[in-house]
């Protein structure tokens, strides 16, 4: 009779407790009052809330996940829910983007168990990194296969404590590009960079140290190579830029400690920008190389605002082999403003020339007989004339002519004078030619009074110059007794 009050009474009690969380339809976990808003309400001054924790692998392989399904990831390290409006688990946290494509690679990860799926890709051989995925850097990760960019995002948080290390071989090999930055890259023994692509390929290299590398490497064949802000410090050798279609270097630091060539460029490139920086080029090193056979810029090169130092006298930069000129390193193709070096550009082209005999001799200039003449250019081919300064400027090899071999239209002023002794009586006109044709805006008149006679005429003018144009000075007898002018004097300037 007991025993059967007692479990009456205990099954009386447990129904009325179902009945309160019925009707209260909350639950409280170290608390007697959950908060009204709450479902469930855990309280605890030393104790969480511990949710599921699976594998990127274990999770995703959930079925029929439900929305909002909450997990802990262990191999990514985030919390995630199941979104079923775009059916996709999405990462949760205030400072995590919506980025699904996100791996963490940390200095205490194995990396063939982190970086498994990019090993397989590789074959074993390599990491091939998945495109479009963020790799975050955290400590100093060595490498012992090449990485493989595969179009990623390899991104550190600190390029002091955030280092990709090889001790053998090359970091990054392969024919695709990506994004690098905000890391310091070693290849103690081999080079950082051993890249071959085609155009469609981009490399993005910024915010970076590379160091006490054996070499920085080659990039070649992408379409465009961006580097910024990175400092290179005790490397053996540097880096050879090959058949790449815009080659962009922001505000690279090149430190006296190198050794080798700095900066190589080889093949055909598209468009070459160099701006700000500095490249310190102590004993035997070479600071800029562009004497490769065959270089070719089929658009623009420019170098502005680099400073050049350091304890090397042989020269800063290995120049062209053909297409320079006497004291300057590049060819017409660029535009050098940078201290330490001789500024070459089209705004700096000048071409002059000089013919000068004694009197009584010189260059004879004949005319027909009518007046006013035939116009005459003065000079043959056996005249002689010669030239003091010449850049992106020749003469052919012709006296008195200066062709124009800058790629930038422009206006020059053309200035000089000629000497000329007249065989008679008479009034005569010089003239400034461009191309074989007068410009008559520009004749002027002179006239002598008797027989040898000279006359000094100013030459003034100006006239916009393309690529290959050139200058000529013609003579031509207005009025007077027929015969040879002789010129034993005539300089022209164009700048």
């Amino acid at each position: 009779m007991i025993g059967t009050i007692t479990f009456n009474h205990r099954f009386t009690f447990l129904f009325f407790i179902l009945l309160s969380f019925s009707i209260r339809a909350q639950v409280g976990i170290n608390t007697e009052t959950p908060n009204p808003s709450a479902a469930l309400d855990v309280t605890s001054t030393n104790k969480g809330l511990l949710a599921p924790r699976m594998t990127t692998a274990e999770r995703t392989a959930i079925v029929s996940p439900a929305d909002g399904l909450m997990v802990y990831d262990t191999t990514l390290k985030l919390f995630y829910y199941y979104s079923g409006a775009s059916s996709s688990w999405t990462p949760m946290g205030a400072n995590v983007t919506d980025r699904l494509n996100f791996k963490l690679v940390r200095s205490t990860d194995a990396l063939h168990t982190v970086l498994a799926s990019e090993l397989a890709a590789g074959g074993g051989a390599r990491y091939v990194m998945d495109p479009n995925t963020l790799y975050e850097i955290n400590g100093q990760i060595i490498f012992d296969l090449p990485v493989d960019l595969n179009n990623s995002y390899i991104h550190g948080q600190d390029t002091n404590n955030d280092i990709l290390v090889r001790t053998s071989g090359n970091i990054f090999e392969g024919a695709t590009g990506g994004s690098i930055r905000n890391v310091t890259l070693i290849a103690s023994a081999g080079s950082v960079f051993n890249l071959n692509g085609s155009a469609a390929q981009n490399l993005i290299f910024r915010d970076c140290v590379v160091a006490n590398s054996n070499n920085v490497g080659t990039i070649s064949g992408l379409g465009l190579v961006f580097l910024s802000i990175i400092q290179f410090s005790g490397n053996t050798n540097g880096i050879t830029y090959n058949n790449i279609n815009q080659l962009l270097l922001s505000n690279l630091g090149w430190f006296g400690n190198n050794s080798g060539t700095y900066e190589r460029l080889t093949g055909t490139f598209t468009l070459v920008e160099k701006q700000g920086g500095f490249t310190q080029v102590n004993g035997s090193a070479i600071g800029f190389d562009v004497s490769a056979s065959g270089l070719t810029i089929t658009g623009d090169a420019v170098m502005e605002s680099v400073v050049f130092t350091g304890t090397n006298t042989a020269g800063y930069v290995k120049n062209y082999t053909v297409g320079t000129y006497s004291g300057y390193n590049f060819n017409n193709s660029w535009t050098v403003r940078s201290a330490g070096l001789p500024t070459e550009s089209d705004t700096n082209a000048v071409g002059d020339f000089s013919v000068d005999y004694a009197v009584g001799t010189g260059i004879g200039v004949s005319f027909n007989n009518s007046n006013p003449s035939n116009i005459v250019k003065i000079g043959t081919a056996t005249s002689v004339s010669t030239s003091s300064n010449l850049f992106r400027f020749s003469t052919d090899g012709v006296p008195n002519r200066l062709r124009y071999l800058g790629k930038k239209k422009r206006i020059f002023q053309i200035t000089g004078s000629v000497s000329f002794q007249v065989p008679a009586t008479g009034t005569y006109i010089i003239y400034i030619a461009k191309n074989g044709t007068v410009l008559s805006q520009y004749k002027v008149y002179g006239r002598g009074s008797s027989t040898n006679d000279i006359v000094v005429l100013p030459i003034n003018g100006t006239t916009e110059l393309l690529n290959n144009d050139y200058i000529e000075i013609f003579a031509q007898r207005y009025s007077g007794s027929n015969g040879d002018i002789v010129v034993p004097n005539m300089t022209v300037t164009i700048k």
